[in-house]
This record gives structure tokens, sequence and C-alpha cells, in this order.
């Protein structure tokens, strides 16, 4: 029979020796292991006879409880020796100078966006807000879709569960409900930086996020658009075209500026339009008022009649044109990104090559870009 005096003074010797947590765990597995000594002596006790194992139990079993608690108090010893060491080789020196922070950037759409009003303010726009959230109402029937339009079916847009009422808002298609916002009048109290009627004149921009259910190289499911509106009378195409190209000339920063109108159909303008630029597409960039290619940027028209009768103004005394873009699109455009998507992907490498410094503030006098 082994000596358990002899063994635990032994183990005991052992484990104030241990100089670091890896030998400890070894004279732990050593001990008290599956093949441990301790535990061999335990797996002993089946073979003895019920008396020596009265005898040798007890014993047994209390040499293996005071070597785990020799062994725990060691571990907390060498552990708080461990972090003592670290503590003082990893001090702070505060006479160094702390790390460089990362720089925050613009996001290219808020620098287009701010680009446009830059332009757009100079030319006597003003601007206009709506909810992102819609009505049928003001996001198609005010603007002239009929009801079995396939803009309004759920392939695309986002339409959001019927209310208490019954009634499915959406998420506005386009940044239009705005301008029915601007020339109707409405008894309805709106929060104020939601737009509401206006007298004519009217001359607005309408800057916002819109959203449909599409997604590829070239659209995605959330993007930035602004349109305009212009409300007067004896308004005419000419003043479109011109307002178009002084805005493209001004934008890409280029007096060469050639466009052309294909005729088009959107419901909420008549005669409509798409407006091309001329451009050279041979290299990897886009170079606008050059070149033998034609580019589509916006999409344009003269009010509906139907759409100032809506909003309570004779068409026969008022005439309007309204446009839109893709502020997102323009973006990549003049700034050579490749893929629509990249907008939005929250890469932060791509904001740091992309991005733009924080005092860049676009402005008409100083320049733009």
């Amino acid at each position: 029979m082994t000596d358990l005096s002899t063994l635990e003074a032994d183990l005991a010797a052992q484990i104030d020796a241990a100089a670091d947590a890896q030998a400890l765990e070894a004279l732990r597995v050593a001990a008290l292991g599956k093949s441990g000594s301790i535990s061999g002596l335990l797996k002993s006790l089946g073979s003895m006879s019920p008396d020596e194992r009265r005898e040798q139990g007890p014993l047994i079993n209390g040499l293996r409880d005071r070597i785990g608690a020799r062994l725990a108090e060691k571990k907390t010893a060498l552990e708080a020796a461990e972090l003592d060491a670290r503590l003082a080789a990893e001090r702070v020196d505060l006479t160094l100078p702390a790390p460089p922070r990362r720089k925050g950037g613009v996001h290219p759409t808020m620098q287009v966006l701010d680009e446009m009003i830059a332009i757009f303010a100079e030319m006597g726009f003003s601007l206009a807000e709506g909810p992102d959230i819609e009505d049928d109402f003001h996001n198609f029937t005010a603007l002239n879709f009929p009801p079995k339009h396939p803009a309004r079916e759920m392939h695309d847009t986002f339409w959001l569960p019927e209310n208490e009422r019954g009634e499915r808002k959406l998420l506005r298609t386009h940044t239009s409900p705005v301008q029915v916002r601007v020339m109707q009048k409405s008894n309805e109290k709106l929060p104020g930086w939601i737009a509401n009627g206006q007298e004519p004149p009217i001359r607005v921009i309408v800057p916002g996020r819109t959203y449909r259910s599409d997604s590829d190289a070239t659209h995605t499911p959330m993007f930035h658009q602004m349109e305009g509106l212009v409300i007067d009378r004896n308004i005419h195409m000419g003043h479109l075209k011109w307002t178009v190209d002084t805005f493209i000339a001004r934008f890409f920063e280029t007096p060469a500026v050639e466009t052309r109108f294909r005729p088009h159909h959107f419901p909420f303008t008549e005669p409509s339009a798409e407006l091309d630029v001329r451009c050279d597409r041979s290299g990897n960039e886009v170079k606008i008022g050059q070149g033998e290619d034609w580019m589509e940027v916006v999409g344009c028209g003269m009010v509906h009649p139907n759409i100032l009768r809506t909003c309570g103004l004779d068409p026969d005394e008022w005439q309007g044109f309204a446009f839109g873009f893709g502020i997102d699109r323009l973006g990549t455009l003049k700034y050579g990104m490749p893929d629509l998507r990249d907008m939005f992907a929250s890469d932060v490498r791509w904001l740091e090559h992309y991005g733009f410094g924080p005092f860049a503030i676009p402005n008409a006098a100083t320049g733009l870009s």
C-alpha cells in the first residue's frame, strides 16, 4: 500500500515548485487525472475488503481533496503573479502621442446632392420636402396613374400592411408626391417640414429617398432622387430644355453640352420625354459633351392638365414642367463609380477612396467638385 503521507508531501512540494500554469496543469493530471496517482488509489478501493475500504477510503478521499485545494490555491497565485507581470510590462506611456483617429468623410451621394442644390438655388429654385411613407392618393392617383397601372403592383412598389382604417400606405416610389403637396391646397395639419400648398408661380426642387423593388448594377431598392417643378403662366418646353441643359453644363463642369429629347410616356406629364446627353464611352470613363454616344440622364415633360386640375389649378391659366434626376446615378457618372450598389455597401475603404472632405462644401461661386 502506498504511503499516503509520503505521497502527499511529495505532491505538495511539486505543487509549490511549479513555475507556471502549464507545469501546474501537468501536476494536476499526474495526480488527479484519469491515470493519476491519487485516482489509481481511489480505483483500488474496489478490490479491498470491507474493513480495509472503511479504513482507507476516508484517508484517500481526504488526500484527494487536500491536493485539489492546494492546486487551486497555487493556480490563483500563479494567475495573480502573471497579471502583475503583465501590468508591469504593459504600462501606458502617457508621453507618447495618441494613435491617429480614423477621419470621416462626406458620402458621394450627399456631396452630389449639395452640388445639385447649389446649382438650382442659383437658378432661383427653393427646396421642398415630404414624407417617405405616402398614401396611394399622393403617390399614384393625384399623379394621373390609372387604377390598374403596373407601378401599383407588389413587384414594383413596397406596400405596408393595412392600418386600422383599412388603408395601405407605401414607401414612395418617387418624390413626385411632394410636387402634389406643393400645388395642392389642403386643410390637413402637417408638420412644418412637409411642403404644403403654395400660390403660383412655383419653382421648387424636391430631393429625397425613394423606394422600388429593383436591384442590379444600375438599380437599388432604395435610391435618391431629385425632381424639379416649375408652374407659371406661358411655360413651354423651351424653358424646360434650357433649365436642364444649364444644369448639366454646370454639374459636369463643361460648356460643351449637347442634348436631345426622345418622346416617352409618363402618366404625370404630357408631352413627356427622356433627355439624352452626348457623351464618349470609349475609355474607362464617361466624357460628357463629346463622342458619338448618347446617354439618358433625366425624365421630364410638361405637367399633365389632370394633375393641375386635381391640385386646384386652372390648366388654361397655369402651365408647368417637371423633371427628375437620379442623384446616385449622376454621382457614378461624374466621379467614375462602376457599380451603383457600392453607394449603399457601407464599405469604409470605398468611402475613403470616393468620399469628400467635410469642408468641401459645393458653392456656385467657388466651384462644385
